[in-house]
């Protein structure tokens, strides 16, 4: 299977076509790096639709997708990309281990992300999780996320305000 070629090949990238194409990615070091390339594209339909199987091998094989938090990193800084992107590096490294030489720059650019206006909901909702993770490793930041989260209540989703309610009562 070509990863490009299979992304692109029909007009609508559904569920179990995404799943189908992460079962192949992840049956090998090589393909999962073909779809590592394809997550990187240029191309923004091809990278919007690698990033769902990334999303979706993070969950069934984190072992594949730990050697590259770095990308996923980088990821968050692009401004030239799909939010899919951003928004599945998100849903990734909420449920990964990010090695400490990433912290700051996650923490930045979630903060970021939560203090933008025009961020779409989802990615700040990932970014709160996010946040929430790594303020167990540093506390200092559950002030900033405290304030940041009753600031943005009222003027944010009902998804917002569910995740917010959530962190904050475990924070």
């Amino acid at each position: 299977m070509n990863i490009r070629e299979e992304l692109l090949k029909r007009q609508i990238h559904f569920k179990k076509h995404a799943i189908a194409i992460t079962k192949f990615a992840v049956s090998s070091d090589k393909n999962f790096k073909e779809l590592i390339d394809c997550f990187l594209s240029m191309d923004m339909r091809v990278a919007q639709r690698a990033a769902w199987s990334v999303s979706w091998a993070a969950e069934k094989c984190p072992e594949m997708v730990q050697p590259y938090v770095g990308i996923l990193v980088d990821q968050l800084k692009r401004k030239d990309v799909h939010n899919a992107v951003i928004r599945n590096s998100l849903r990734i490294l909420e449920n990964l281990d990010i090695p400490e030489k990433f912290h700051g720059e996650v923490m930045d650019a979630c903060f970021q992300f939560l203090q933008n206006r025009e961020t779409a909901i989802a990615i700040k909702a990932f970014a709160l999780t996010v946040l929430f993770n790594l303020s167990k490793i540093y506390p200092d930041i559950k002030n900033e996320l405290r304030m940041i989260i009753k600031e943005n209540m009222e003027y944010e989703t009902a998804a917002y305000r569910s995740r917010g309610k959530k962190i904050l009562a475990r924070l």
